[in-house]
């Protein structure tokens, strides 16, 4: 393992380890004795959904307590917009433009930052504990305008993170944010696990059943995230005669699952932040919605399916341009056999493309929504979802391949500087 390669390595390990001490940092002015015992009778509902993703953030009270939800908003927003106005679209593929739509990005999650510190901050002033106590401790006025302040500054922080272990690190850091929030909270969860087993709470075939649960979830995820289809690429003889000291792809790799992890994450935002402002009411209305969009429901798993197919097809658009593809197979003097090229070529790898969509969006709907059914079904009291699963597995492999990828980078630049 080159030098290079463990510095990157570092770096990265050294922005999460700072990201996990953001997590103990309060905000001024809460008790957290009451915010913990709240979090701890709704583990099993969307409030321990959203705790988990902050990595148990949220039942601190802590600095970082919005997570990065705030920034995943914000890019949701701006990728439905840059889909709906084209030239919105077309700043978004230019260099000098992308830096001005990541720029509106950044000011829209402030926006949405402030105004989800603000409401979070309210819905305290009504939460006391078993006995009595409230969990703000200070005069609330100001309790609100140094909540909005301290979670702007976590949430900007956390961007900050992101886009450093994205640029001197390796993966993506947004994406490693989740996974180690995500990864963070196991150990508790195994804990809690064996608490209920010596105690009697929980059957040890029921542990089993988790497990089994787990692993093919794992293995399912693995399986899928590897599958591609490979379509077949012949060059004339004057371009291989060109490039016979160069390796030449003879196929185009078309994933299964195009969208990656994005739709899971996208559509977990998305039904996570209503659900977690009903949960603060008190309106016999209010909460019944709560009640239909808490995990364990079968309209939250409903919407969760549906959302998951929608944000696949949505972002497999965004992400695969076969017009893009054929137009450069045809300037390197490449061909589909059997399909002519230039628009021929962009309609077949479009109907490739929409095939293994149907399917991977079916697969990724199927994944988020399922074990959750299960274990629900084996009455455990805690939230376990294949949507954590599936973030876990994936940022994993994606971490894993540019790893190779940087080891096979540097082992080129060897060769290239010493000679066979």
């Amino acid at each position: 393992m080159s030098k290079d390669l463990i510095n990157k390595i570092l770096i990265t390990l050294g922005f999460i380890l700072l990201y996990r001490v953001l997590a103990y940092v309060p905000v001024p002015g809460v008790n957290i004795d009451v915010v913990k015992e709240f979090f701890d009778s709704n583990a099993n509902n969307a409030l321990g959904l959203v705790n988990m993703f902050s990595g148990n953030a949220i039942e601190r009270l802590s600095i970082i307590s919005l997570g990065i939800m705030p920034y995943i908003t914000a890019s949701i927003i701006m990728e439905l917009l840059a889909a709906t106005f084209p030239a919105l679209g077309k700043m978004k593929k230019e260099r000098d433009g992308m830096q001005k739509y990541m720029q509106i990005i950044r000011y829209a999650t402030i926006v949405i930052t402030i105004i989800q510190a603000a409401g979070v901050s309210m819905g305290l002033n009504s939460l006391t504990g078993a006995t009595g106590a409230s969990a703000i401790s200070i005069d609330m006025d100001t309790f609100v305008i140094v909540s909005a302040i301290s979670m702007l500054a976590g949430t900007m922080m956390l961007m900050w993170i992101g886009e450093q272990i994205t640029q001197r690190g390796i993966g993506n850091g947004i994406s490693l944010i989740i996974f180690a929030g995500i990864v963070s909270a196991i150990p508790s969860a195994i804990g809690g696990t064996i608490d209920l087993v010596n105690n009697g709470q929980m059957n040890f075939l029921v542990v089993i059943g988790i497990l089994v649960i787990v692993l093919a979830t794992v293995g399912c995820i693995i399986y899928v995230e590897l599958g591609e289809r490979r379509v077949p690429v012949s060059y004339s003889r004057k371009v291989m005669m060109q490039n016979q000291k160069k390796r030449v792809m003879n196929y185009i790799p078309i994933k299964v699952n195009l969208s990656g992890v994005i739709p899971a994450i996208f559509a977990s935002a998305i039904l996570m932040f209503p659900a977690t402002i009903l949960q603060g009411s008190t309106n016999p209305t209010l909460l019944a919605i709560s009640d239909y969009l808490s995990p364990g429901s079968y309209t939250f798993n409903l919407l969760m399916f549906l959302f998951v197919v929608f944000f696949a097809y949505f972002y497999a658009s965004i992400t695969f341009n076969a017009k893009d593809i054929s137009e450069n197979l045809k300037k390197q003097g490449g061909f589909i056999p059997g399909v002519r090229p230039g628009e021929s070529t962009a309609g077949f790898l479009n109907e490739v493309a929409g095939r293994l969509t149907f399917w991977g969006s079916m697969y990724l709907g199927l994944v988020s929504t399922v074990p959750l059914l299960l274990v629900q079904a084996m009455g455990v009291p805690f939230y376990f979802g294949g949507v954590a699963v599936l973030i876990v597995v994936q940022v994993a492999i994606d971490t894993m391949r540019k790893i190779e990828a940087q080891q096979y980078m540097n082992k080129y630049e060897t060769l290239s500087a010493v000679g066979l």
